[in-house]
């Protein structure tokens, strides 16, 4: 399965923030389990002095105890003393049992004999001398536990803060060794299937762009960006393909046109003419009236080829160049009486810039069928004809002050005239449309052109 474009970009840097992540999640556990012991390492700590605070208020107690104890009277100042040193012992001894974790027994002995130290229920000194003689061999037992479990405790810690260094600094190296590796490793074996795929599209491009007209291979499945790329490269070739194919029937049939007028003007006219000048011959004699209506039938026919000759292939055309053709035209059909007045402008750059013989031919083809539209089916009492250079475009319009119309329903109603204009300018990679008029009412028909600066002649 391939991963679209995207995941294949990301996916390197992906991997190795992916094993930077397990690293830090290493390094946490690693110190967390650290810290774990410098907490038992301070709790052990706080304990410690605990029972070196208990163990002096037990040993200062003891020493009150025998001197009260010889005296008959107790002195205030010394049950004060022994007051104080209970609250400290009290206290320490509490901090001992919620730190440490001791037998049921143990607890319940220590407690006892702290309560019986408790000056509040007055003093005797044999409740007190007992209570101490059984409270300090406690403390010290659990003191002498607690030492140990420090030393242990220190040693295991040095060992591990040196282990923890060692391994930490190992894993750390071998990770960022992987990451790196393996970040390279992906990133040059997509890097290098991408830019081959990306090679094998622009070598098409490049194919295209020499005339080489051969579509690459369309992917059986869009399965990402480039194959996207892919498919649109072989669509717009064969529509390519499709319009070079179009512009190259136009161009042979403008030219069999071209080649039929000429041998029309060469022989047939010729033949017809020298029937002619021997039929004008025969006036003076006794066939002069037949001859007389045979010459006008066949100056007629004269006529009428030549005006084959002319939409078959107007020779101005060639010669004069498109301007000059659409006026002989309007000139030649549509300056009679009867026929709306217009108005022909064409402007010398857009004449220039139509450096191809099929794309002039094709104008004044579309030119020509959009003005007989105007004159067949508008109405109109004037039109204009604009051929006009608009930026990088040459731009053809008809405009007319008739009834209007929609090209949508004519196109759709079978309009054979307007689908023909259509279908010229896709051959030669123009627009058409058609919109209101500027004058009170019509069409305005416009064609627009993209040109080059430069254009290459045909």
């Amino acid at each position: 399965m391939r991963l679209a474009l995207k995941y294949q970009i990301i996916l390197a840097p992906a991997t190795v923030l992916l094993l930077m992540t397990f690293l830090l999640i290493f390094l946490q556990y690693t110190y967390w389990d650290l810290s774990v012991k410098r907490q038992e390492a301070k709790r052990l700590g706080t304990v410690f002095i605990a029972l070196a605070e208990a163990d002096l208020a037990t040993q200062r107690m003891y020493g009150l105890s025998l001197r009260l104890a010889d005296e008959r009277l107790v002195d205030v100042a010394r049950f004060q003393e022994m007051a104080e040193l209970y609250y400290h012992l009290e206290g320490a001894t509490e901090r001992i049992l919620t730190r440490m974790s001791l037998a049921e027994s143990t607890r319940a002995l220590v407690r006892q004999a702290v309560r019986d130290l408790d000056p509040e229920f007055g003093f005797d000194p044999q409740r007190f001398l007992s209570a101490i003689s059984l409270l300090r061999p406690q403390l010290a037992a659990i003191s002498g536990t607690v030492q140990k479990q420090r030393e242990n405790l220190r040693d295991v810690h040095k060992d591990d803060i040196d282990a923890l260094v060692a391994r930490t600094a190992s894993v750390s190296i071998v990770v960022l060794g992987a990451a790196i590796a393996l970040g390279v490793v992906l990133a040059l074996a997509f890097a290098r299937h991408i830019l081959r795929r990306i090679q094998v599209l622009s070598d098409a491009a490049g194919r295209i762009a020499r005339g080489e007209l051969t579509p690459p291979a369309a992917p059986e499945r869009v399965r990402d960006e480039l194959d996207d790329l892919a498919l649109s490269i072989n669509g717009m070739t064969d529509r390519l393909i499709r319009v070079v194919s179009t512009e190259k029937l136009l161009e042979g049939a403008e030219e069999e046109r071209r080649r039929i007028a000429m041998d029309i003007h060469d022989q047939t006219l010729s033949d017809l003419s020298s029937v002619l000048r021997g039929i004008q011959d025969l006036k003076g004699g006794a066939c002069s009236a037949p001859a007389a209506r045979l010459e006008a039938d066949l100056q007629k026919a004269i006529a009428n080829l030549r005006e084959v000759m002319d939409n078959l292939h107007p020779p101005t055309l060639d010669i004069l160049g498109l301007g000059a053709a659409l006026e002989s035209h309007l000139e030649q059909h549509m300056n009679m009486g009867g026929l709306p007045e217009y108005h022909f402008y064409a402007s010398p750059s857009a004449e220039s810039a139509l450096g191809s013989r099929v794309a002039r031919l094709t104008l004044y083809r579309i030119a020509v069928e959009a003005i007989h539209n105007v004159i067949k089916h508008s109405g109109a009492s004037r039109y204009e004809v604009n051929l006009d250079k608009r930026g990088a475009a040459v731009v053809l319009s008809v405009e007319d002050n008739g009834s209007g119309f929609k090209p949508e329903d004519v196109i759709k109603g079978g309009g054979r005239g307007l689908n023909n204009i259509r279908e010229r300018a896709r051959a030669i990679g123009a627009t058409v449309q058609w919109g209101m008029s500027r004058f009170s009412s019509g069409t305005r028909f416009e064609l627009s052109l993209p040109v080059t600066d430069r254009p290459e002649e045909g």
